[in-house]
């Protein structure tokens, strides 16, 4: 069975929900194996304690033994814990799918929202780190919707 390795923030009680509903969703849609931090309750049980170095092997060895990461880039900033999982999983040269749901990310043809680009602290448009998105787009996608992510993920699984 493949292995699905999802990826994003997830300390809050809006991005744990959202990551649980979208693991849910990819499982019943493609039948696959899916590594949710959010529910794994040894490392979310915030009255333990594990150290750098326990995190770290934890989910390197989440990562390795996962065939495709999903990575969620949605928020102010790519959560910084993602962004060494991509890093990380682009090293093992398997495929990265990223959703990156913002809705900034067009111009929707309002010339008003290109020229204030130039104006300080007045750009309409979101912005992910773009070495972030090269790892990604050298090893996969980067989507702006569930539906495409999941279509996605089974075009992969399927060929």
């Amino acid at each position: 069975m493949k292995k699905i390795y999802l990826g994003g923030p997830l300390f809050s009680e809006m991005e744990a929900s959202y990551n649980k509903l979208l693991a849910n969703e990819i499982r019943k849609k493609l039948k696959v194996e899916v590594y949710n931090p959010v529910e794994n309750e040894a490392i979310n049980d915030k009255s333990g304690y594990a150290d750098s170095i326990m995190i770290a092997e934890g989910d390197n060895a989440h990562l390795e033994a996962s065939d495709i990461l999903v990575a969620l880039l949605d928020g102010p900033v790519v959560d910084p814990g993602l962004a060494a999982e991509i890093g990380y999983f682009y090293s093992m040269n398997k495929p990265i799918i990223a959703l990156y749901t913002d809705s900034r990310q067009g111009s929707f043809g309002n010339q008003q929202k290109i020229d204030a680009i130039d104006d300080i602290a007045e750009s309409q448009f979101s912005y992910v780190n773009l070495y972030i998105v090269g790892l990604i787009k050298k090893r996969g996608f980067v989507l702006d919707s569930k539906e495409k992510l999941l279509n996605k993920l089974e075009e992969i699984l399927t060929n």
